[in-house]
Order: structure tokens, then sequence, then C-alpha cells
């Protein structure tokens, strides 16, 4: 295996040269000795193909030559002015044969010197290169994988990579192979583990050889070390997870009172069920119906008291992102139960024109709730100063064409101007007197996560409208 290319050395020539010379000397005698062997001088290529191993393009030239004089000195010796046409052809044709091998050896060298000067590239390079037959036995290792590795290039040769690496896939491996063979390429994630037992994330690029028949012949993979890119994308989805746990904890302070409208309403509900209860009850004939009505009134806004605390609990718990599969239409519903309060106390009309069927998505229900409820209290307090009579929001859900969920939320505020509009999804810009500029941010952070997108919709009847979709999913019959 021919780890890396690289010209012949200049060590071998102290071997090689003499080797030539007494080899040229003993075809010499030969051929001026015994004139009638045949073309002895034809064997002079063999001194040529020395001297490629020994010298470059000047010393392979002169040794041509050499080995040319020789050929017409002996055939001079021995044939004088008397020579006939059969010697004279032996002589041209030996001439011609080193000729020939000269152009080879030289024609030869420059290629390899090409290749070594191409491989040598590769060297260059921070990435880890290697080539592996369809056996997976690696053939060429370069000083980029040496060093991401920190195993030589003849420690690794004829390794199993995929063993030697201990490779761990995406997927399975032989549907990466079947991917690979069908489109001659493959890019992926993969994790590997270096000499020292660390483990290192890769992306992976796979290109195959073939040979003019079509044949797999051998595999090309380009390896970048992005094991610190991925370290510091997780430790920035950690400072967002943070900051939208504190978003999220303003939110909440902000709906202080809209939250504890909403929890005194069902206990309020509770205890004039009771009471009326307890008013059946003390009748010379109680009325178990009335009661038993009352009773599961008491219940139901029981139930609905708890789950407004949960709700509360939820977006106040730190936690990590949690995906699953949820009905954006319930999204929309259970994070209106937090700006009912606000939404009376700013005298805004609600209206809701939700989808007629399920949205499915998959997302975590506590982040979505808080881009929904930072949505409306946005378009609240846009609407609080206004004088006009005309105060509502409008949210709405619907499909577009590609089966993603759309969420739309529409106020009659003053609007937004252009200029405005194209920073106000960056961190730090606001509006607002007492802003901060973090709430749209966050909500972009976490739609993007998700794999959507939120953008302005331009509205030149007056107001704004905020709109986010996400991947649709097909939620599976039973």
């Amino acid at each position: 295996m021919r780890h890396r290319l690289s010209p012949p050395a200049s060590g071998n020539s102290r071997l090689v040269a003499p080797l030539a010379i007494l080899l040229a000397a003993g075809i010499f005698v030969v051929d001026t000795i015994d004139p009638f062997s045949g073309a002895v001088a034809v064997l002079y290529v063999v001194v040529i193909l020395l001297a490629g191993a020994a010298f470059r393009g000047r010393g392979i030239v002169l040794c041509s030559f050499g080995c040319a004089a020789l050929t017409l000195l002996s055939f001079w010796v021995v044939h004088g002015d008397e020579a006939s046409g059969g010697a004279l052809s032996r002589c041209l044709m030996s001439i011609s044969a080193i000729a020939i091998t000269s152009l080879l050896v030289l024609r030869n060298q420059s290629t390899s010197t090409d290749l070594s000067e191409k491989a040598q590239l590769l060297d260059l390079t921070h990435d880890a290169i290697f080539v592996r037959s369809m056996d997976d036995l690696i053939t060429y290792w370069n000083r980029g994988a040496e060093a991401i590795y920190g195993w030589s290039a003849e420690h690794a040769a004829g390794k199993s990579s995929h063993q030697f690496l201990q490779t761990v896939f995406p997927t399975r491996v032989n549907e990466i192979n079947r991917e690979l063979l069908s489109s001659d390429r493959w890019e992926g994630e993969l994790l590997h583990t270096k000499r020292d037992g660390s483990v290192v994330v890769v992306s992976s690029r796979w290109s195959l050889k073939r040979d003019a028949d079509g044949k797999p012949l051998a595999v090309l993979e380009t390896n970048t070390d992005i094991s610190q890119r991925r370290r510091a994308e997780t430790e920035v989805l950690k400072a967002q997870a943070e900051l939208a746990h504190v978003t999220r904890l303003t939110t909440l302070g902000e709906l202080t009172a809209s939250i504890a409208h909403e929890v005194n309403q069902p206990l309020a509900g509770i205890v004039m069920n009771g009471e009326a209860s307890l008013r059946w009850i003390d009748r010379d004939k109680p009325d178990l119906d009335e009661i038993r009505s009352a009773v599961m009134r008491s219940i139901a806004d029981a139930q609905r008291a708890s789950g407004i605390v949960h709700r509360i609990r939820a977006l106040s718990k730190k936690g990590d992102i949690q995906m699953a599969l949820v009905d954006v239409n319930e999204i929309v519903n259970e994070s209106l139960v937090l700006v009912r309060h606000e939404l009376v106390a700013n005298r805004i009309t609600l209206k809701l024109d939700l989808a007629h069927r399920p949205l499915p998505a998959l997302g975590d229900r506590i982040q979505l709730q808080q881009v929904l409820i930072n949505l409306l209290i946005n378009g609240i307090q846009a609407m609080a100063p206004c004088k006009s009579d005309l105060r509502e929001i409008l949210v709405t859900t619907s499909i577009d064409g590609l089966n993603q969920p759309n969420v739309r939320v529409q106020d009659s505020g003053p609007g937004i101007d252009p200029d405005s509009a194209r920073q106000l999804f960056k961190a730090f810009f606001t509006t607002k007197a007492d802003g901060i500029g973090m709430g749209l941010s966050i909500c972009r952070s976490i739609i993007e996560s998700h794999g959507g997108r939120v953008w302005i919709v331009p509205n030149p009847g007056g107001g704004a409208i905020f709109q986010f979709s996400l991947p649709g999913v097909e939620k599976e019959s039973g």
C-alpha cells in the first residue's frame, strides 16, 4: 500500500546507479564479443528502467544517449564498414527500443510527479481524507486523518475503517451503502472514536469511484471535525431555553390579573354550587337531582381551575423540549384561556376562525403556547393606547398547499412601519418604551427550532398581522 505518493528517494540512486552501470558494461561486452547471439543491445532498455528508479529527467536522457552510444560503438567495433543488412537492422532496432523506453520512463515520471503533487495537496487540508476498498479496507490515509484520529498511515493501512474508527451511523449502514451505489455520493454526520478513546463528530462525504465498466472500485471519504461546532450549538440551544424560560415567567407576571380572574371564576362557581347544594339539602324533602346537578357543576369548575393551574405550572416550569404530536387548534384554545381577561380589560373583541379539521404538528406544546401568548399580548399592548372603538384581534388557523398548519394573529392597532418591520424579530429591538425586545425574538427562535417560520404579513387596511407555519405531519388513523 502506498500511503502517500512521493518522488523516488535520492538514496536509492546509490544502489541502483552502480547496478545500471555494471549492467550496461556487461551488455556492451556481450554484444561486442558475441555479435551473432542476436539483438543483445535491446537489453539496454533494462538499464533505462533502472535509471528511471534512480534519476530524474536529465539523468534519464543522458543514460539513454549513453546506451545508444554503446550500441553504436559495439556495432562499429564488430562490423566496421562491412556491416550486413541484418546487423544494421538489429542495431537500429536496439536504438529505437532505447529511445522508446526512455520516452515512456520520462512520461511515467511526469505522471508520477503530477500524482505526487496532488497527493501532497491532500495533506495540506485539515480534513481527514482516506480511501477504502469496497471491502472497507483502508488504502490511503492523509495527514489530516492522522491529526484528527491520532493514528498514523502505517497503522491504519489495511484496517477496516468502520471497525478501526468504531463508526456510529445515523441510520443502518446497508441503507447508506445502497444510496452510495445508486448515486455515487453520500453525506451525513458520523461518530468516530479517536486513538485516545474520545469521540469526534464528523461531517462525512463519500464519493464512489468506478472502473471503465462501471464496477465500483473504491470509496473516497472526507471527514470534517464538527465536534466544537456541535458543542457550541448545544450551548446556544441551552441559552435560548434559559431565555425562553425567563420570558415565560415575565409573561406570566404580566398576566397576573388574567390568571387570578380565570382561577377565581371556577372557585366562585364551586362556592356558589356548594351553597346551592346546602339549600337543597336543608329542605324538608331534599331534591337529590338538584343536589347531584350542583355537585357535578362544582366538579366541572374544580377541573377547570385545576387545568388553569396546570397550564400555569407548565409555563413556569423549566425543562427540556418535549416534542410530541399536537393539534394546533388545541394550542390556540389553551393559550386563549390565559389572555381572556386581558382582552376584556382592554375592551378588545376576540374573533376566531379555526380550521374545521385537526391541524397536527410535531412540537413542544408549552413552547408553542408561549409563541401564541406572546403574539396575542403583543397585539393587546399595541391597541391599548388606541382611541378607536374598533378594537379586535382575529386568530385564524388553516392548512396551506404544503400541508403545513398556519396560525395568523391580526390586530386592529396602529400597524408597523416598514423600517421597524424589518427588525422586529431581532433580539433587543422594540418599539415599546418599556420593552426589552426579546418577545418576538424568542418567538422566532422557537418556531425555527420546530422547523417552521414566522413572518409579518403586509396589511394595507391597518393593524399588524403576524403569521407562523409549522411542518405538517399526517395523523395516523387507528
